[in-house]
């Protein structure tokens, strides 16, 4: 019984491996294209930044991930926020004002969460080892 469990936990984190490599190339080829079509058009919008930058974001949570093999939970939130910011500054023309406030009350609240988080990590830090 213990040669499955065992043979499981390999195949579970090799399936996770390749999970993380392949998000970690299809965010490349993503990169890849933003950046031919910044190219073509020969201009880059503060949209494009944002959205090469809610890449690499990806790109660090996955290495994150892969060297220390915790999932990093305040990465995911800090994408979501700048992901809001760049709807908002895409969009900003064609939000009415409830919008606008439902959003920025959004970041504001995934900010608050990111600092619980930070405090709770920092306040009871977790062991040195996975039990």
């Amino acid at each position: 019984m213990n040669v499955l469990k065992q043979a499981g936990k390999h195949l579970l984190v090799a399936a996770e491996i390749v999970g993380l490599m392949c998000i970690a190339i299809l965010t490349v080829i993503a990169m890849g294209q933003e950046m031919v079509g910044i190219y073509h058009i020969q201009k880059v919008s503060l949209g494009d930044l944002l959205l090469l930058f809610i890449y690499l974001e990806v790109l660090a949570m996955v290495g994150l991930y892969l060297k220390s093999g915790r999932f990093p939970v305040r990465m995911p939130l800090y994408i979501v926020i700048v992901a809001i910011a760049r709807y908002m500054a895409l969009d900003m023309k064609n939000l009415d004002m409830t919008t606008l406030l439902g959003l920025s009350g959004a970041i504001l609240m995934i900010a608050v969460a990111i600092l619980i988080i930070r405090f709770g990590h920092v306040r009871f830090p977790y062991g040195s080892h996975d039990d």
